[in-house]
């Protein structure tokens, strides 16, 4: 049986921020795939793929700063993601090609924080899971601009922290939580967002009660089943693997990285998800992907090695003439920033993909 590491004692040491391209180690000096690029990792046609997928995204950014998704309408957590995969090219607020994007999307975030730390749109359904994303959203550009002296920095600041509050406060007897601010039910892929935008602001430097990550992973752990695989809820017994990967990622981001937990849950991805085993897109395809790739990432060594090419050549290939990904019930800008993201992996420069 492989060992448990206790995930408030690592999620309270919280993670550094990526080392620039020319401080991190060469092979021989302890390199991973968590902290500098393997062979091949980037390709032409992946570049080609960003490039062309970052201008179309942009495009359809709306004047207020958001991205609409689809029937959600404009959203914060399709605005997030799609700010994500901005800065997952290094563009941030005040520096890159794209930096005003992610600055007027910040600013379309922003004005949604209503009194009580919730970030949701008039438009959103189900609001936690743009809650997540938008949270996850506001900790990455923290932890990359700093706690500067600006106002955008004292305001960004300030929804961090209430956004968190947020969160904290409506986790359930369970530990986990579900689609309203209210601690009275949980899903797995609700908690998930909620985990990693914790994970975030614990690295941008925001307290996060340890009780509130120990009994998320409890709640992880109650739902996965004995094939490896992750049920909905706990009173859900079917496994998914798109829940699944959100599942595994959940126990990364909460600080366990050696666990029987995640090596069933990746052996369960390997037997149902691995691409080029199933045909595209079916239900949750970017959703599950998202989690998958990180999972995967974190993992290293060979997990990674044999993932990665096979998801980034689907994707490259699946891409759209106009440099789109088109998701059924999210809409283009949803599968475009999805997919943004999930290539742009190897880059490490998001925070939150660091170990």
């Amino acid at each position: 049986m492989r060992r448990a590491i206790a995930a408030s004692a690592i999620f309270a040491l919280g993670t550094t921020l990526a080392p620039a391209q020319d401080e991190r180690p060469t092979e021989g000096d302890g390199a991973t795939a968590q902290n500098n690029a393997l062979v091949d990792e980037i390709t032409p046609e992946l570049n080609d793929a960003v490039t062309s997928g970052l201008t179309a995204l942009a495009a359809s950014q709306n004047e207020d700063g958001s991205f609409s998704g689809g029937r959600y309408g404009k959203h914060v957590g399709i605005t997030a993601l799609a700010c994500l995969a901005f800065m997952a090219d290094g563009h941030i607020p005040g520096r890159g090609g794209y930096g005003d994007n992610v600055e007027q999307g910040l600013e379309f975030v922003l004005k949604n924080l209503n009194e009580t730390g919730l970030l949701a749109a008039e438009t959103s359904h189900g609001p936690m899971y743009g809650h997540g994303f938008a949270a996850l959203f506001v900790g990455e550009v923290y932890g990359m601009i700093g706690a500067e002296d600006s106002d955008l920095s004292r305001r960004t600041h300030e929804a961090l922290v209430k956004s968190i509050r947020l969160i904290v406060q409506t986790q359930n007897a369970d530990g986990g939580w579900r689609y309203n601010p209210v601690p009275y039910d949980a899903d797995i892929s609700v908690t998930i967002c909620q985990i990693m935008a914790l994970r975030a602001a614990r690295n941008a430097g925001i307290d996060v009660p340890r009780d509130t990550i120990d009994n998320a992973v409890t709640y992880v752990r109650r739902c996965q089943n004995t094939d490896g695989g992750f049920k909905y809820q706990l009173t859900s017994g079917g496994s998914a693997w798109p829940r699944s990967a959100a599942g595994v990622a959940s126990l990364f981001y909460a600080g366990i990285y050696e666990d029987d937990a995640i090596d069933l849950g990746i052996e369960y991805l390997y037997d149902t998800a691995l691409p080029g085993r199933q045909s595209r897109p079916g239900a949750h395809y970017f959703y599950g992907h998202y989690y998958a790739v990180q999972t995967m990432y974190l993992a290293g060594g060979e997990r990674w090695a044999t993932w990665w090419p096979a998801i980034r050549d689907e994707l490259i290939k699946s891409q759209n003439p106009d440099g789109t990904w088109a998701d059924r019930h999210a809409g283009s800008s949803y599968g475009t920033a999805m997919a943004m993201i999930i290539l742009q992996m190897p880059k490490r420069y998001l925070p939150i993909f660091q170990k």
